[in-house]
């Protein structure tokens, strides 16, 4: 095969050194953008692990501008982006015709700033690739090769892992077979916490300081997929514990490939690596919420099972979580209702379960952070918890945005 690759993989003798600026990058990434954390995470994990990700949601919820941000961070890696459409043609993708020498009678393709030659890939609206590009693009994800035009031998890509996203799930079987290469599956949505919201609006007029910009080198990042990420040792616990969460995904219908179990293995240890740690952890085992689901609607399902495993704090956030579902639809049955009869029903009901379930998440946050454990599901069901919050205080009271901010 012809090889394109751009830098050779050297060992830098530095793992922890990079697994520390990859933290700082994840850190820096989530600052700028709100309730981000555990997708810049996520998604830092998967290209550790070599795989591909999905990141699923409606328009304006920072996608491309999470991945662009991300792969900057990595010095001398060629970055590559696209927004696909039916009518893309693979040319376009992995190389256009070269004009001058086609007026000279030979055909030739230019790879350079391409699919070919990237490191790192951003594939917008993933499932609206054509028909023609749909094979090529198979290859591309699966095996990291791209066959020319011309025909011969086929070149081999130096794709370290795509980061690919859609505002919808695939509909037909073409593309299908894309979506289930795609090892990691985010969803997200826009922003929940009204003072986060309010943090973006104010962000629109303001001029922040030049924000710090931690950066890896790309021999860093190579080294680190192909050798000190599958060092990081897998202990029989762990392997039990994931042997466990199949059996029990099983009992509620969800099943994933066997192939899907095995690439997983590979993001529990970039996991563990990324901490800093040399074997995966139980806790470790939280990445694979966004890895065995089909369809949004089993998320919580595998969710709940991940978490009864690894993370008891954030099980009973969840509970919550679905407290607080039952309180937003309440308040949606309630529209149209009287003050009088909106205010009594948050003095009898909404007020106590709101407050209650505030102070339960602290003590959660507070227990799950002086253990270690990832706070992220507990994080997010408290925006959760604000954001009902703030729809009681505005619509069932009355009360306007300043007194809203000031209440939460």
């Amino acid at each position: 095969m012809r090889d394109v690759r751009g830098t050779d993989v050297r060992d830098t003798g530095d793992a922890q050194g990079t697994a520390a600026g990859l933290r700082a990058i994840c850190d820096e990434v989530s600052d700028r953008f709100y309730e981000r954390a555990d997708v810049v995470r996520t998604l830092v994990v998967a290209l550790l692990a070599g795989q591909h990700s999905l990141v699923l949601g409606p328009p304006g919820t920072a996608k491309s501008e999470i991945a662009r941000e991300l792969t900057g961070r990595v010095e001398g890696a060629a970055y590559w982006e696209i927004l696909l459409s039916k009518f893309t043609a693979p040319t376009r993708m992995f190389g256009p015709v070269d004009v001058a020498a086609l007026a000279r009678g030979e055909y030739r393709q230019v790879y350079e700033g391409r699919a070919t030659t990237a490191h790192v890939a951003f594939i917008d609206e993933i499932f609206k690739c054509s028909t023609a590009a749909l094979n090529e693009t198979l290859g591309y994800l699966n095996e990291r090769i791209y066959h020319p035009e011309s025909g011969g031998e086929p070149i081999r890509c130096p794709l370290i892992g795509a980061i690919t996203a859609s505002n919808e799930l695939p509909t037909g079987q073409d593309t299908a077979a894309i979506y289930d290469r795609l090892l990691v599956r985010i969803e997200v949505g826009y922003l929940a916490d009204p003072s986060n919201f309010a943090a973006l609006i104010r962000s629109a007029v303001s001029r922040p300081a030049a924000p710090v910009r931690t950066t890896v080198e790309l021999a860093a990042l190579q080294h680190a997929v192909t050798v000190s990420v599958p060092a990081v040792d897998v202990p029989d616990a762990v392997v039990d514990a994931v042997c466990a969460l199949r059996a029990a995904l099983r009992r509620k219908e969800l099943v994933a490939s066997d192939r899907r179990w095995r690439q997983a293995v590979g993001l529990l240890q970039a996991s563990a690596y990324l901490d800093g740690r040399p074997a995966v952890a139980e806790t470790d085992l939280s990445v694979l919420t966004h890895v065995l689901w089909d369809s949004p609607a089993q998320r919580p399902t595998v969710e709940r099972e991940v978490l009864h495993l690894v993370n008891p704090d954030a099980k009973e956030a969840l509970d919550l979580a679905d407290a607080l579902d039952e309180l937003e639809a309440q308040l949606d049955a309630m529209a149209g209702q009287s003050r009088e009869a909106l205010s009594d029903w948050v003095i009898k009901k909404a007020h106590n379960r709101l407050a209650t379930a505030g102070k339960r998440l602290e003590r959660l946050r507070a227990e799950a952070a002086g253990a270690g454990r990832s706070t992220a599901a507990i994080d997010r069901v408290a925006g959760r918890q604000r954001a009902v919050r703030a729809r009681v205080l505005t619509e069932a009271l009355g009360m306007d945005e300043s007194m809203v901010r000031a209440q939460l």
